[in-house]
């Protein structure tokens, strides 16, 4: 008789260990979840599963669809992407999203987009770190082959392209399945 009152303790313990647990789990699951273009961007989802659920980012989506690089981008990566906004494409002369979403211009589009793509999964705190080692500029290879530079202000963290242009990490640190989205206010171009 003790035998069993011993085990059915035990094994009560257990399952409210484990049932605590799944709770903690769960818990600190829904804090890490970000929100991007008003939808909760999931840690257990891919790069495209969580764009194509953002309304900030249907010019991207649209552009990654016309582009080929959806199964890409849906692969085991890991994979750092800096993704434009709707509105940083609009910055961009008008006509230039529907020209380079045209089939002849595939090649040109695909060099952009793979632009804002870094192999590796690289957090802001990585960026952060490496600027600071570099006397204020970090200088990294996109998957295109150009580089891009990073650097900070006050606490944000900006990147320049090849043309110049600046852009502003708005939203770091968006986790996929398969790398990282910092979400950026400016379309890079090589």
């Amino acid at each position: 008789m003790k035998l069993g009152k011993i085990t059915l303790a035990a094994l009560m313990l257990a399952v409210t260990m484990t049932t605590g647990m799944a709770n903690a789990q769960m818990q600190s699951a829904k804090q890490k979840t970000t929100v991007v273009g008003g939808a909760p961007m999931y840690a257990n989802k891919n790069i495209v599963q969580n764009a194509m659920n953002s309304k900030d980012h249907t010019t991207l989506v649209a552009a990654v669809k016309a582009a080929g690089l959806v199964e890409t981008l849906q692969s085991a990566g890991p994979f750092t992407v800096f993704a434009p906004t709707n509105a940083a494409f609009a910055k961009l002369p008008a006509g230039t999203v529907e020209k380079l979403t045209m089939p002849e211009n595939k090649a040109t589009l695909t060099q952009i987009l793979t632009y804002h793509v870094v192999p590796g999964n690289i957090s802001a705190a990585d960026l952060g770190m490496w600027i600071q080692k570099n006397d204020g500029k970090y200088m990294t290879k996109t998957a295109q082959g150009e580089k891009l530079t990073f650097w900070m202000k006050g606490k944000n963290i900006y990147v320049t392209d090849a043309k110049k242009n600046t852009a502003k990490i708005t939203i770091a640190d968006v986790n996929q399945s398969n790398g990282v989205i910092h979400v950026i206010d400016t379309v890079l171009m090589p």
